[in-house]
């Protein structure tokens, strides 16, 4: 629900700032999703009067026009507009205007002459012709608003207000309207509630001569009100109706259908006009559609109508889906002499279950599927019926038709401050309890609680709880411990850091495996642990189950290459596996075991390898904020591959290990050779998981790239060289990424070419070439000293 802070002092004054106000609203309950301004992308556009016009030198299209702005010398502006003249007051964009879409407008030349600005269009303005019908589509805009030349075209137009957007909870249909929340402002804010009454002259014949009701279905229609308006005139709205209903999201059309929708958004009754020359036999007829029943509805989509939809028929046909859309049939035109004026009740299920079923949901079906007041009916129709009269679109007929098929029945609820401060754990005098509610519209009868029918939420004294609490102030309750309850829930630090390591292995395709904490000696044979390796020092179990269970596990690693081998044997070709396994260590100061987590990932296919791996554990380490993380080349573990093998660490710290399972040990757990694992340690990442991500502002200046490919030895790694470039270039280095190596002809045995790509890039300034050509001079002489590394 979108509200105008204009429309909204029009029933109460709150001299809150925006902010102070939403804050506040969002406190007693209203929530507040967002605010804006209706000129929010709108600066520095005046109003100018057009002193003279020209041919442009250059062009038989454009014209140079001579404009006053409010300044003591006018300002030159060329527009190709065909419909200015002199005397003409127009929007002006003045040199560093700010138009809608993030346009700037500064002064330039057009053709070899000077603009100073820009005369604006409608749609410049983010406007169309039905905010100002007078003006045309294409072209400039000419004012006919009351304004001299240099006013902000922001107060001349009425783009000054402030819109505020509210979630509004299926609960609160009454706050689906300026009046409601206007309701809940002053109560917030304790501000006077100022409710206009309307006032109907009428006087031109009577109702009754033209038209009856007749509810067939009254569990589905409670209640049906209409009045009479003849002699119709369709035109435009004023300004001051179309600029709400605009500022609320709605499109302006003609005064007919801006009523309606006026009194929808004002008293959150949804309402609709027949032509009364459609209505045949001059009697609506509220029932459910009779089967084969087809209704052509008003965006030109004839229905198929089932018979437990509600319709609004006249004595043959219907001419509108209850609570939906009216028909096409019936629909008001520039012809239209007289319309009958529909404020109605509908039962929410069955306009819900209507809306579904065809695909149609409306504003008016949001709002009746909620529930809403039957007592709203009557206001309503007053209300549009007083526009009618005020904006002289037509002739209000005397009297109008109530059909009341189901009395409404008072809630009334006893007055409990005891009970409700023992829920709310509260000592709230009964007093206030009293004042708040009297606030938002409930009555007292001693102490008894007369329930408003608007407020079709409030059955229990719990509700009742909900509004005292809410305005006293759910921030001033002291927190408490629910009785009984013996301690306070949740994740550890590290459960959270655990959960999140297996989210993001499952999204990276990785499925999730549960091994037994215990396992055998055997074990360490198979990966070829060394005898003298502190790992076979494990807890033995007193009474295991078997020689295979007889050990709480050191390493994690076999049992991921059992799971592997079985998947192998039931020629599973691609898997992607990880677990977070428990490993038992033995603790010097203590006979209980260290328990360390290890993230354990293990894989082969089509779709494995080293680097494959190795790019999912960066994925890994870039989302859970671990950085500086390093890879170095190892060849002492035994159960990896000698040569793609590497050690995880960051800060000088052990993370873990990557690489390929060695081929002597694939056969001890019938694998083929092409697997590969890693070992990460949960305890070790969390240690250096960085704090929370900041915002960095996207760079000023472009970036320099250049792209080098230096010779080295064999035995220098990649990281080394980049180390090394990121400590030359300096701040300057932006970043260095390794795109090719290349070892063969033209390249001396034992060396080989590594390329990279650099992208450099100043903080206050744009770099040169020649800056550019000095940071890689600078770069390669440092390769070469440190690494013996040369341009290829």
């Amino acid at each position: 629900m979108k509200l105008s802070r204009e429309w909204l002092s029009e029933f109460t004054d709150i001299k809150a700032s925006d902010k102070e106000y939403c804050d506040a609203m969002t406190l007693t309950g209203s929530k507040v999703e967002g605010w804006e301004k209706t000129g929010g992308g709108i600066s520095n556009v005046v109003v100018g009067e057009v002193l003279e016009i020209v041919r442009h030198e250059n062009s038989d299209h454009m014209w140079v026009c001579t404009v006053n702005i409010g300044n003591p010398s006018p300002i030159k502006v060329v527009t190709g507009a065909q419909n200015v003249k002199k005397g003409d007051l127009v929007p002006v964009a003045i040199d560093g205007a700010e138009l809608p879409g993030g346009i700037t407008i500064h002064t330039g030349k057009l053709r070899g002459v000077e603009s100073q600005g820009m005369l604006c269009s409608l749609k410049e303005l983010g406007l169309d012709t039905h905010d100002y019908p007078y003006a045309i589509e294409n072209g400039i805009f000419i004012l006919q608003e009351p304004c001299s030349a240099g006013d902000d075209i922001k107060e001349v137009l009425g783009l000054n207000d402030t819109v505020v957007e509210f979630e509004i909870t299926n609960n609160r249909p009454d706050c689906l309207s300026v009046i409601g929340l206007a309701r809940e402002s002053a109560a917030t804010f304790n501000t006077k509630l100022d409710l206009h009454t309307p006032e109907v002259k009428g006087g031109d014949g009577n109702i009754e001569k033209y038209l009856s009701v007749e509810i067939l279905n009254p569990e589905l229609c409670p209640r049906y009100t209409a009045k009479m308006v003849k002699n119709i005139k369709v035109g435009p709205s004023p300004t001051w109706m179309r600029r709400r209903l605009r500022a609320s999201g709605i499109r302006p059309i003609n005064n007919i259908v801006d009523i309606t929708n006026y009194v929808m958004l004002e008293y959150g009754q949804p309402m609709h006009a027949f032509d009364y020359s459609c209505v045949k036999g001059g009697k609506i007829v509220v029932r459910l559609a009779k089967e084969g029943e087809k209704l052509k509805t008003l965006d030109d989509k004839e229905r198929i109508i089932t018979p437990d939809m509600l319709v609004i028929a006249d004595e043959h046909d219907p001419i509108g889906l209850a609570g939906v859309m009216g028909g096409e049939n019936s629909e008001v035109t520039e012809n239209t002499g007289m319309i009958v004026l529909e404020s109605a009740n509908f039962n929410g299920t069955s306009i819900r279950k209507t809306a579904i079923a065809l695909g149609m949901r409306t504003d008016a079906s949001g709002r009746f599927e909620k529930g809403l007041d039957p007592m709203n009916t009557v206001p309503a129709v007053n209300r549009a019926c007083e526009l009618i009269e005020m904006l002289g679109a037509g002739e209000v007929l005397d009297g109008v038709i109530d059909v009341v098929a189901v009395e409404p029945k008072e809630v009334r609820l006893p007055l409990q401050p005891e009970r409700i401060n023992a829920l709310l754990g509260t000592e709230i005098e009964r007093e206030f309890m009293v004042a708040a509610l009297e606030k938002l519209g409930f009555s007292m009868d001693g102490n008894i609680i007369c329930v408003p029918s608007f407020r079709t939420d409030i059955e229990h004294y719990a509700d009742i709880a909900e509004e005292v609490g809410r305005f006293y102030g759910y921030d001033k309750i002291e927190p408490t411990v629910f009785k009984g309850s013996a301690a306070v829930g949740g994740f550890s630090p590290k459960q959270k850091f655990e959960r999140k390591v297996s989210s993001l292995c499952r999204g990276m395709g990785f499925f999730e495996v549960l091994t037994y904490s215990f396992g055998s000696k055997t074990a360490w044979d198979k990966i070829h642990l060394p005898e003298s390796s502190p790992l076979r020092k494990a807890f033995v179990i007193q009474n295991p189950l078997g020689e295979d269970t007889s050990v709480m596990r050191t390493t994690s690693l076999p049992s991921m290459l059992e799971v592997l081998g079985t998947n192998m044997s039931k020629r599973n070709m691609d898997v992607k596996l990880f677990e977070l396994a428990t490993i038992y260590l033995p603790c010097e100061n203590s006979e209980l075991a260290d328990e360390q987590t290890i993230l354990t990932l293990g894989t082969y296919g089509k779709d494995a390898g080293f680097f494959e791996l190795k790019g999912c554990i960066e994925t890994l380490f870039e989302s859970l904020r671990i950085k500086n993380v390093r890879y170095e080349a190892i060849s002492d573990n035994t159960a990896y591959h000698p040569g793609r093998c590497a050690k995880i660490t960051c800060r000088g710290d052990v993370l873990g290990v990557i690489g390929q399972i060695h081929p002597s040990v694939c056969p001890e757990f019938g694998l083929s050779s092409g697997v590969f694992a890693a070992e990460l340690n949960i305890s070790a990442m969390m240690s250096h998981v960085s704090g929370e991500p900041s915002y960095t502002p996207l760079p000023r200046f472009p970036a320099v790239t250049r792209d080098i490919a230096v010779v080295c030895d064999s035995a220098v790694t990649v990281a080394a060289l980049a180390d090394t470039m990121y400590e030359a270039g300096g701040e300057f280095l932006e970043s260095c990424r390794m795109f090719d190596v290349y070892t063969g002809t033209g390249i001396p045995e034992g060396k080989r070419s590594v390329a990279f790509s650099l992208t450099m890039r100043a903080k206050d300034k744009t770099l040169t070439d020649e800056h550019a050509d000095e940071i890689i001079k600078t770069i390669l002489s440092k390769l070469e000293k440190v690494h013996g590394a040369v341009i290829r």
